[in-house]
Parts: structure tokens; sequence; C-alpha cells
């Protein structure tokens, strides 16, 4: 039916690794107390100054994974503690709280299942172990444009005796990732060739989300396990099954598994607009979540929050 357009039910997102730039958050922690305590904290925490990574750079150490992730989440973090506490609006009305990938960790932070310094420690690790899982160059990813999940499906089925890949991430209508070892993704290049299918190798040094991750897996097991996770006030969408987590013990297996796992985000977003979410604020660098949701609905409601002005024309 129409969506009913003076009640708005929204969802909060955060992205995952790519939206990293030098520089993200600079306006909130130049404003912000608050964002500064938190840059230390996350310094203290990590052993290294990560503030001065993200401000300052180099790009190519804030783009090595073990960097990235408690790099996006701590700006994630920061920004919506400036919406909390700085601006008062109340984002735990939202339905459901959900992240791409290392997303996932600000979302369940931000909802109040792990506390601040845990998440960045556990990211770091989750970093590293992601990082190390396989040497560098032997593995990597491939995004595969205005095809259907159906059909790359088929075509890793039919080829399956000369190469093995997997289905990363389903992020949008037309737009899939694929991993796999570095000769192995050379084949399926060509064979998508074959198929007239667009493909654009990723600059990524490993094949995340897919079963060469599982050195990972056994690292995030152990260090999931040893974290106290509480009962957070919002509910939480799995990237492994797109649907909503019951408690904090399916949290920590579904957090294991989400390593070797499809990232399912087109079904994810799918799900929340069929529980009548229509309204989506990104929270985090970039905007590449809200670019994805626009693809899967053009009639729900987005908000990208980059900036201070993000925020005062937020309206929930």
């Amino acid at each position: 039916g129409k969506i009913n357009s003076f009640f708005y039910m929204f969802s909060v997102i955060f992205p995952g690794q790519g939206s990293q730039i030098v520089g993200m958050g600079k306006e909130f922690y130049n404003k912000f107390d608050l964002v500064k305590n938190l840059f230390k904290e996350a310094n203290d925490t990590l052993n290294f100054s990560i503030s001065k990574l993200i401000l300052e750079g180099p790009k190519e150490e804030l783009d090595l994974t073990v960097n990235t992730q408690p790099a996006i989440f701590l700006i994630s973090y920061s920004i919506y503690n400036v919406i909390k506490k700085e601006f008062n609006i109340n984002l735990s009305k939202a339905k459901y709280f959900a992240g791409h990938s290392l997303g996932e960790y600000s979302a369940l932070s931000c909802a109040g299942y792990l506390n601040f310094s845990d998440t960045l420690k556990i990211l770091r690790t989750r970093g590293d172990a992601m990082q190390n899982s396989v040497p560098k160059g032997q593995g990597g990813m491939i995004a595969v444009l205005g095809s259907t999940v159906e059909t790359i499906e088929k075509i890793l089925k039919d080829n399956q005796q000369n190469l093995n890949a997997q289905i990363a991430n389903d992020n949008s209508d037309g737009q899939i990732v694929l991993s796999g070892k570095t000769e192995d993704l050379d084949k399926l290049i060509v064979i998508l060739k074959d198929n007239t299918i667009k493909n654009i190798k990723l600059p990524v040094s490993a094949p995340f989300h897919s079963s060469l991750m599982n050195k990972a897996t056994d690292i995030m097991s152990d260090e999931l396990n040893k974290l106290n996770f509480s009962e957070g006030k919002n509910r939480l969408i799995s990237n492994v099954t797109a649907k909503e987590i019951s408690n904090t013990d399916e949290l920590k297996s579904l957090l294991i598994k989400q390593i070797e796992n499809r990232v399912r985000w087109r079904e994810s977003v799918v799900n929340m607009i069929k529980s009548d979410v229509n309204h989506f604020i990104e929270i985090g660098p970039g905007k590449v979540l809200s670019g994805l949701v626009k693809r899967i609905n053009k009639e729900v409601k987005i908000d990208t929050i980059n900036n201070q002005e993000d925020i005062e024309g937020l309206k929930i």
C-alpha cells in the first residue's frame, strides 16, 4: 500500500570498509569536546595515534584493514554521540540498527551491546586477522555490476570444477561483490566478460567474506567469546541472516559466522522495508549505503550524516 507520508519509521545504518577518507570527522573533532575525548580514548585504547592517522593520513596507512576498521567505527560512534548528546535527537527510537560488515559493529556498539573501547579493540583484532588470513596478493575481490545473484550463482556453480569464488556482498540490485584467490578471480573475469557482465577489480588486499578467511574466524571466535555483551536497547539486523537478531548469544555466533559469510545487505534493507521502515539514516563517513538503499528502493527517505548541517536538517 501507499506509505503514510506523515509517519516515518526509521532505521539507523552504519557503513563498512571503503568509506574512509583522510580528514573524515574533522569538523566534528574541531567543534565538539565530546569527539576530541573519544579520539583521545581511542588513542589510549589502541596504544597508537589513530586520531593523527584519521585527521592527517597517510592514506595508504589509513587504508590498511587493521586501521580502517577501528577508524570508521570511531567516526560513526562520534557522529552518533554528537547527534544524541549535542543535538538531543533520540535515535533510540529507531526500529532497527544495522551496518555493513564492520558497520555491524558500529551498529551494535551504538545500540549498547558492547562498550566503546571493547569495540575498538575487537575491530583492530578483526582487521588484523582478516588482513593476515591470506598472504598479500593471493586473494582479492571483484564487483559485478548489472547482474543478479541468481545469474552469478549459476556461473559459479557451472564453473566450480576449475575455479572457486564466493559471493561476498549482495549489496543492491545490480551490485554484487565476489571473493576468491587471485588466479580464480582472473579466470572468472574472463567468463564474466564472455557473458558480457561488467566487473571491476576492487582495491582490497584480501578475499573478505569467503571461506579463505577461516583463520580469521578462529581468531575472532576466541576473542568474541572473551567479551561481555550487554542486552542493547535496539533491535539489530544481522548481515548473515538479513533478519533480526534475538539475543546476545546469537549475536556472538553471527559475528563469528560473518567473517566467512555473505553480507546480505540488499535482503537486509528489503526486510526492514517490509517491516514498515521507510526512512534510513546513514551515520559515518561517506554515503555508500545511502546509494545502495536508493538502488534497492526509490520510495524511502534517506538521510546521510556527514557534517553538522546534515544533523540540523535531520527530522525523525
